[in-house]
This record gives C-alpha cells, structure tokens and sequence, in this order.
C-alpha cells in the first residue's frame, strides 16, 4: 500500500486518507502513486490527471481569493435587497470541497448524470473525467454545421428545464459545465448553491437568465433558436420559476436603457449579451403566459 502524506493531512490521517485512494475502483499502483504525487505536488486549480483506464480531474478549493466582481455584487445585495443578486458565501476549502461533493450525491439521487467522485480530502475532490463537454462540441459545430450547434443549444435549455422540475438549481449552467450521457446531458461544476441564499424558484430563474447569456449571442439562427430554447425549457419548467422569472426580467429591463447608451461608446462582449438575452427574455413574456 502506498503511503505518501497530503497536504493539510495530520500524520494520523494519512494511513486512512491511502486507504480510501487504494480503493478507487479499476486504478492501479501506479495510478495510485500519479494522484498521490499531483495531489501532493500540483497548485493549479483544477487539474488533468491521465490514469491507466480512465482520466481524471483533480479539483482544488480555496487557491484563488474572491473576486473584486463578488465583493462588488456583496456589497450591493446589501444595498438592493434583490434575492437573486447575493452571492454565495464564501467558505473554507473543507466547507467548498464538502458542498460540491454533498451537491453530486443529491443530483445523482435525483437522476441527473453527474461525474463520479473518485476522492474527497480536506480542500480537493478527484473526479472521474466526463468526457466531452457540450462547449467543446459547440466550438466543432459553430463554423460546420450551424443548425446542429443550435439544436444543441436547444438541448441545453430542455435539459436545464428537466433539472429544474426536479426540485434542483445549478448555479451556473454554461455549456462548458454540461457533459455528453448518450442523447442526454449530464452536470458538473456543482462550487456554487444559491439555494442557501435565495429561495428555489428564484435560483432556478437565475438559472435560465445565465443560460441565455450564453444562447443569446452563441446562438447561430439567432431569435429563431431563442424562441426554441425557451420553450424547451418552458415545456418542463415549475410554474414558480416561471413567474420569478418574469419577475427578474422585468427588474433587469430597468437597466437596459443605460446599456444601451453604455453600449454606443464601448460594447464589450458581457454587455453586449446582456442586452441580447435581456431583451429576449422580455420578449418570451408576451408571448408565454406564465400560468
């Protein structure tokens, strides 16, 4: 049995912490010995490991302090008492580690397709490769076959829309968080749970409004693909979420006047789809009733 330390581990927990990587399904000495020396050795944030029979994706909390955008939106959910502003808490690399693992475990038991966990120490978790996400594929189908990458797109709003009737948020579902699982989509990425800041129906609206960000401008048939995504979600969607949504849009609409004049001296891409899903969103409301 290999017995190398890890980082943050006291000496009595190191026999016991091998035991469990010694466990690991289908892994060898060797790979054994590769996770030890990049758990031991590695910095980066999120990290490649190549195994004998299966990659994997070593994931490290608290390497990177918070943002001065987060500090900023804290500050102003203070200021703006809106629910779907307030960011998560920040917490500990234990506590971070610990609540996407826990968050894995509960989409699993709900049916969503979800990475393995291979390990879980103080601050990183070892997860099973997933393949392909869905970002990558967009990027091969973007210039090749555009109306393939739209429909994907669709899929994506579909897949967020049976997630959300099954009592589940994400936090932040991008395209580059979405992984293949035959003709379905799995979810990875599980760091944020705005359900411990905002009720449900508001996280799963905020949801759908960060989707769109992505769909807004990506999307290559442009308002066409829009209306379809959107009704793909709309198909599965709770009848809260729906409403909190409108809600949402209806306050962000309020700012789209200064994007716009923002938008006439400087029009950078965060802007840009900003306005673009904003807008849509705004327009889906006359055309779908909430109810």
């Amino acid at each position: 049995m290999i017995t190398l330390g890890l980082p943050g581990i006291g000496a009595g927990e190191v026999v016991d912490q091998t035991t469990k990587l010694n466990s690991i399904p289908n892994l060898n000495g060797k790979d054994i010995e590769t996770l030890l020396t990049v758990l031991v050795n590695g910095s980066r944030r999120v990290e490649r490991v190549s195994l004998s029979s299966c990659g994997a994706w070593i994931k490290r909390y608290g390497t990177e302090k918070p943002s001065t955008w987060r500090h900023l939106q804290a500050m102003f959910s203070r200021i703006v008492p809106i629910a779907f502003l307030r960011p998560c808490a920040y917490l500990s690399p234990r506590q971070m580690a610990e609540r996407e693992r826990r968050r894995i475990v509960l989409f699993k038991e709900r049916g969503i397709a979800v990475p393995d966990v291979l390990y879980a120490s103080n601050g990183a978790i070892v997860l099973a490769d997933a393949g392909m996400t869905v970002q990558q594929r967009l990027w091969q189908l973007r210039d090749g076959d555009p109306a393939a990458h739209d429909d994907l797109m669709v899929v994506c709003a579909a897949e967020l829309g049976r997630l959300h009737a099954k009592g589940l948020c994400h936090g932040r579902p991008y395209p580059r968080d979405m992984f293949f699982v035959g003709d379905r989509l799995g979810f990875m990425d599980f760091e944020e749970d705005p359900q411990t800041v905002m009720p449900l129906e508001v996280a799963q609206a905020r949801d759908v409004w960060l989707l769109f960000l992505q769909i807004a401008t990506g999307a290559r048939f442009g308002l066409q693909t829009q209306n379809r995504a959107y009704e793909a979600w709309f198909e599965h969607a709770p009848a809260a979420a729906r409403v909190e949504l409108q809600r949402m849009i209806r306050f962000l609409g309020g700012f789209l006047f200064l994007a716009r004049l923002i938008g006439r001296v400087h029009m950078g891409s965060d802007l840009q789809r900003f306005i673009v899903a904003t807008s849509f969103l705004m327009h889906a409301f006359t055309n779908y009733s909430v109810d």
